[in-house]
């Protein structure tokens, strides 16, 4: 059951509950329910091991574990376990930087390659039905809020 089918079904009352609230409940659910949907689907790597294989992806260069950390917004020991069993799955290498021996950067393996390439027209079916019916400038109006919101919490 979906959000709407749950508050339909009045098994749940927003009556007074202010707008920012419900805002920030219904993307909390929203992820837990996307993960779920995500994880069942892809078979072989959790979906938050693909997230940090497209934000490696994002990257200009190979980022290191700090940055990647950062893009991901998730905790340094969070980021190296998922890293960790990326590795174990070889879909990534750590290699030294070339100008700082300390920092170790993060590559995408050829395996990871074929894994995203044959993944990729599941991906696209997934997220055309998501957003179908989603006008453009409505996304980017939350994709606005949301940037919005995330600064003020790095204010708090």
């Amino acid at each position: 059951m979906n959000i709407e089918e749950t508050v339909k079904s009045n098994k749940l009352d927003f009556e007074g509950i202010p707008s920012s609230y419900y805002l920030l409940g219904l993307m909390s659910a929203f992820e837990n329910r996307f993960q779920a949907m995500a994880d069942s689907v892809m078979k072989e790597i959790s979906w938050k091991q693909f997230f940090a294989i497209v934000c490696i992806n994002m990257c200009k260069e190979p980022p290191t574990l700090r940055e990647l950390s950062e893009v991901l917004g998730s905790s340094h020991q969070n980021v190296k376990q998922i890293l960790l069993k990326l590795e174990k799955k070889g879909f990534i290498e750590f290699l030294p930087d070339a100008s700082d021996k300390r920092k170790q950067r993060i590559i995408l393996t050829k395996s990871c390659q074929k894994f995203c390439e044959k993944n990729n027209e599941m991906s696209i079916r997934i997220m055309s039905k998501m957003f179908e019916g989603v006008p453009e400038k409505d996304i980017k109006t939350t994709i606005k809020t949301i940037t919005k919101i995330e600064r003020n919490l790095s204010e708090v």
